[in-house]
């Protein structure tokens, strides 16, 4: 068994037909990964021996699996060199890390216990959005506290351990207590996709409920990623001054001259349209405190490049940050801090003056 090893400009990959014990015998293997990612996905074989060449990444870590052809049968799996693996929203996927690369300090350090509350919003979308809270152990509902709101919520707290960055930072003093609404994507393609009525679902009655729940200080921030991403921005317009930041990690502004690939998809020109419209949005009466990170390769690079410029121009306090990974979650993670720290203790903060 051969671990795959990051060489100088390469990543090898290295394999045989005894890795992949079958009845049938292998006919072909091929590497799984983004499809941004240059370089050759086929294995060469020779003599039950396979091995690929890989151009080196330039990613702080890479997420993959293989495919493996067995007369005409293809299966997918992790790689069975390489013992890590990572959850992602799409199963687990084999994760090998470039030199230099360390996962958030965060992840191992002390943290506040905490306690979930579910509650359920009515608005306009046709079912109720459920929404878990997280709060500190030992918090009443009437101890005012600031709020972060999630979309994609329980898949965020699952596979970015979010509500343990807040219970850590809690912890080290990094941040005040807070809570954490976690908002669950029951029809995520349909309600994320710049639908005005989940907007105004979040934003008239989502708030308003959590704030007849909760004693809330400070202005909320809203936050989320791809589709999320999206729908926290819109809403984050929509709420202020009520919301006073945004966090959105490669946020899926879609505009036609950028993003052809996306064109098939269901909601493309209403989410064309919405980013259009922020993008000719000259200035704002409530400026918002807005940090967005995105994979410096991924293909929604430059229409997030695009929309931190155009909120910047009409007086939004932008700090948008390309980062060496790539569409997933724990890329997300991993830029949880110092970004979304610093973004929550300004907007709070502010909230206090």
């Amino acid at each position: 068994m051969s671990h795959p090893k990051v060489l100088d400009d390469h990543v090898r990959f290295r394999l045989t037909d005894a890795d992949l014990p079958g009845a049938t015998p292998v006919r072909a293997v091929a590497l799984e990964c983004d499809r941004v990612v240059p370089g050759s996905r086929a294995f060469q074989g020779s003599d039950g021996a396979w091995e690929l060449r890989l151009p080196r990444p330039p990613l702080a870590r890479l997420e993959y699996r293989l495919s493996v052809t067995r007369g005409d049968t293809v299966e997918i799996v992790v790689d069975p060199t390489n013992p890590d693996t990572v959850p992602t929203a799409f199963g687990e996927r084999s994760e090998l890390a470039m030199p230099g690369y360390r996962p958030p300090a965060w992840l191992g350090a002390p943290a506040t216990p905490g306690t979930l509350r579910d509650l359920l919003v009515a608005g306009e979308t046709a079912q109720e959005v459920p929404v878990s809270v997280w709060s500190p152990a030992g918090s009443a509902d009437t101890d005012p506290m600031p709020m972060l709101f999630v979309h994609d919520g329980p898949e965020y707290a699952r596979l970015a351990s979010l509500t343990q960055y807040s219970a850590a930072m809690i912890a080290s003093g990094a941040l005040p207590p807070h809570r954490v609404a976690l908002a669950e994507p029951v029809h995520r393609d349909a309600w994320y996709s710049a639908s005005p009525q989940y907007v105004r679902t979040i934003v008239r009655a989502g708030l308003g409920q959590l704030r007849e729940a909760y004693a809330v200080r400070s202005p909320i921030v809203v936050m989320g990623t791809s589709l999320g991403g999206l729908a926290a921005l819109l809403v984050g317009l929509r709420g202020a001054p009520e919301v006073g930041g945004v966090f959105a990690q490669s946020g899926s502004f879609f505009q036609p001259r950028h993003d052809g690939m996306e064109r098939s998809f269901r909601y493309f020109g209403r989410i064309s349209r919405a980013v259009a419209a922020i993008l000719d949005t000259p200035s704002t009466p409530n400026p918002l405190q807005i940090t967005m990170t995105c994979g410096a390769l991924e293909e929604n690079a430059r229409n997030n490049a695009d929309m931190a410029a155009a909120l910047a121009r009409a007086g939004h306090r932008v700090d948008y940050r390309e980062v060496p990974d790539l569409h997933n979650y724990t890329a997300w993670r991993d830029s949880l801090d110092p970004g979304l720290t610093r973004l929550l203790t300004t907007v709070w903060a502010e909230g206090q003056g």
